[in-house]
């Protein structure tokens, strides 16, 4: 071919046997288009309820298929989280999108916390993403880097208007929210699902550059012992299991 000149399609007269194969018909298609929807569905429930490590087998086995569909439709865990978690994701960062736009840092700041610890509290795989770093799942990269870009962006201007403390660092606010966020999932089983309101607004509190006088009162109710020993519970290595997991557990 001369330079310029426009490429031709291969002749498939000639091509491969794998240039020839027939098209899959548009029943396997639908089948196709089915089963993945279903295995997004069911790992979704699962990441819910179990979090992001959950066993893929049983995601499979909610599904109504085999392992092989699901390797077939997902070859990575990385590819099945993406695909379940994305719009979630891509709504934390619209919600920084909007925060951004606030004329007072301190109101965009705290709307946008409060944004993404509703979305913390919404199941254990979301919650997982967003409090701890897993390797090649596409949109995470991004929402993680757009959200330090949100909370760095609201930290200077807020400084700026003396309404945030002087020497709070970006890093200091992501490690402080990754910590009290991981705490929510256990949190709201054990208590009620706005629960995580009161240590959010403590916490906020704290970032202010003169504190509140006299300090606004906490939202919602403080825990009681049973129900901080009930959190605790569920934040160790031996939490309640799942009826599923206690299947799994008693059929080995």
């Amino acid at each position: 071919m001369t330079v310029g000149e426009e490429p031709t399609a291969p002749d498939r007269t000639t091509a491969g046997p794998a240039a020839q194969a027939p098209a899959p018909a548009p029943r396997q298609r639908r089948d196709a288009r089915r089963n993945r929807d279903r295995l997004v569905e069911a790992a979704h429930t699962v990441f819910s309820e179990q979090g992001l490590d959950a066993p893929l087998d049983v995601i499979a086995r909610r599904a109504g298929v085999g392992n092989a569909t699901l390797y077939r439709h997902f070859p990575t865990r990385a590819a099945l989280v993406d695909a379940v978690f994305h719009d979630q994701l891509t709504d934390t960062m619209a919600a920084g999108e909007h925060a951004r736009t606030a004329p007072d840092a301190w109101t965009g700041l705290t709307a946008y916390l409060r944004a993404v610890f509703a979305t913390l509290a919404a199941d254990r795989g979301t919650n997982d993403l967003m409090t701890t770093r897993l390797p090649d799942v596409e949109v995470l990269r991004a929402v993680h880097a757009h959200n330090r870009e949100t909370v760095e962006l609201l930290l200077d201007r807020a400084r700026a208007q003396g309404t945030v403390r002087p020497d709070v660092t970006t890093e200091d606010l992501l490690f402080a929210l990754a910590a009290l966020g991981r705490a929510v999932p256990p949190l709201t089983a054990a208590t009620s699902p706005d629960a995580w309101h009161r240590p959010l607004a403590l916490f906020v509190d704290g970032l202010r550059a003169t504190p509140s006088a006299p300090p606004r009162p906490l939202p919602g109710s403080a825990l009681t012992d049973a129900e901080l020993g009930a959190v605790l519970a569920e934040m160790g290595p031996h939490r309640t299991r799942t009826a599923e997991e206690t299947r799994t557990r008693t059929r080995k």
